[in-house]
């Protein structure tokens, strides 16, 4: 199994931070359960410390994407790249959609583990969110505290709009936090693992885009009232905020982190009926 490399020096704008412990690696990569003959997708893998902990899984395939050219050239020489085994793709994860990363018609839906770069790890996840019908399970692992945002329930200081839009369309839970000792070089912040994993089509809400836009309005202004934080949403599709609210059943004098993950689904449903 090819090693991964020691000497490469993180670049500070790609928010890289390097993580080598063995057996940290091996955790994070067991925290969807067997990966034997499934595709996996690794974001971000740099040096290349947890691609060898997935590829010590046997998947059918781990295809890794990575920015930094360094990297990208060095991963598509180790003996697994020649096999075909790792497929390495030198771009911007920012640029790539699920269907890229899951192309030549996989049948199981690819299995996301990955350290993310701290700079683009929630526009990331939020993109991932809007195709979540084409992920499997995801193990990604954000700074300390987005990972709480992401986890957070209503009425926690750290609810918000990330928490709701990954709530819409996964479980959420922290699987395991990092000191930042434990990376290289050491952030300055902690850092944590997040497992999401799909919920039903019963529970998993459809319309992210919609949400996107009522929790984007409600949380932008989240010291005030709904019915003041809603005007610029609901006059885009010719509504007040009050008549939104009554569609939505929700009281107008809560504020935003006041209300349910279920009750942004009835706000959005209703902003749609009438955008559309």
């Amino acid at each position: 199994m090819s090693e991964p490399l020691f000497d490469a020096r993180a670049n500070k704008a790609l928010g890289q931070h390097f993580l080598f412990d063995p057996d940290v690696l091996r955790r994070i990569a067991g925290l969807l359960g067997p990966l034997k003959g499934l595709p996996v997708v690794e974001v971000g893998p740099g040096p290349g410390g947890l691609t060898r902990a997935l590829l010590a899984h046997d998947p059918a395939r781990l295809t890794v994407i990575e920015k930094d050219t360094r990297f990208a050239e060095a991963l598509g020489g180790w003996p697994e790249a020649v096999t075909g085994q790792l497929r390495v793709i030198e771009a911007d994860a920012l640029e790539l959609d699920a269907a890229t990363l899951a192309a030549e018609g996989e049948a199981t839906l690819p299995r996301l583990i990955a350290n993310l770069p701290y700079n683009v790890g929630t526009p990331l996840l939020v993109g991932w969110l809007k195709q979540s019908a084409r992920w499997g399970p995801m193990a990604l692992m954000f700074q300390k505290e987005v990972a709480q945002r992401i986890c957070a329930p209503v009425g926690h200081d750290l609810y918000g709009r990330l928490g709701v839009l990954a709530q819409s369309a996964r479980r959420c839970r922290i699987a395991m936090t990092l000191p930042p000792g434990a990376f290289r070089p050491p952030p300055k912040v902690a850092s944590a693992v997040v497992t999401l994993e799909a919920l039903p089509s019963s529970e998993a809400f459809d319309d992210l885009a919609a949400l996107e836009v009522i929790t984007a309005a409600a949380f932008g202004q989240r010291r005030k009232m709904l019915r003041s934080s809603l005007a610029q949403a609901t006059a885009q599709v010719g509504m007040t905020p009050e008549a939104l609210l009554a569609a939505a059943d929700i009281t107008p004098t809560l504020r935003a982190e006041e209300v349910p993950v279920a009750g942004f689904h009835r706000l959005a449903r209703a902003w749609r009926a009438n955008a559309t």
